[in-house]
């Protein structure tokens, strides 16, 4: 990461300004980290790029369910399901939904574009999507920040790997919990 950032200097804010754009949560994280351990990252500069990116890619989402959504979900059947989940969650949660859709991991774009689908006003979402993208912006570099003051730089890599191991193993425990409950469904009275 500091390599990427001494490379690309200030077109790096662009960059993740770009990743934002579809998810970024991580290289936010490091990004920040890294410009608490060696300055090389302004973090003020870093959380306005992220902002920015989050929310134009949330708006384009959000207009592209809008105006495509239903014909979209009768080509893509996989994430109608996600797509009616986000849609339930938006028509119990409202507000909260929108500004709050971007902490739960794998559902962000599919939201953003089932608030459109939903009919959601473009200005509401506008303006909570911009408050959103702002929260989720300062959140994630203030972390970053936080995290490298209390972890020692020669151990930031180890935590960087044994949070990416507990992720995956979330990912593989969900998985194969989903495929057991699939199993579970499909056996007969008889066979139980």
């Amino acid at each position: 990461m500091a390599e990427f950032w001494q490379e690309w200097g200030r077109c790096a804010y662009l960059i993740a300004a770009i990743w934002a754009f579809f998810e970024g949560e991580t290289f936010v994280l490091a990004a920040s980290a890294l410009g608490r351990l060696t300055g090389a990252v302004d973090p003020w500069v870093l959380m306005v790029c992220v902002w920015l990116g989050s929310y134009a890619g949330d708006q384009t989402w959000f207009f592209l369910g809008r105006r495509y959504g239903s014909k979209a979900l009768k080509r893509f059947p996989a994430a109608e399901s996600k797509v009616a989940g986000a849609t339930a969650l938006l028509q119990r949660y409202g507000t909260f939904f929108v500004l709050g859709f971007r902490f739960v991991y794998g559902i962000r774009n599919v939201a953003s574009a089932a608030c459109g689908i939903a009919g959601m006003e473009p200005a509401r979402f506008a303006v909570l999507n911009f408050i959103a993208a702002g929260i989720w912006a300062a959140s994630f570099v203030a972390a970053g920040w936080y995290v490298a003051s209390i972890i020692p730089p020669e151990d930031i890599g180890y935590a960087i790997g044994g949070l990416g191991l507990l992720v995956l193993s979330t990912f593989i425990f969900r998985y194969y919990r989903k495929r057991q409950r699939r199993r579970a469904a499909n056996l007969s009275p008889a066979e139980v």
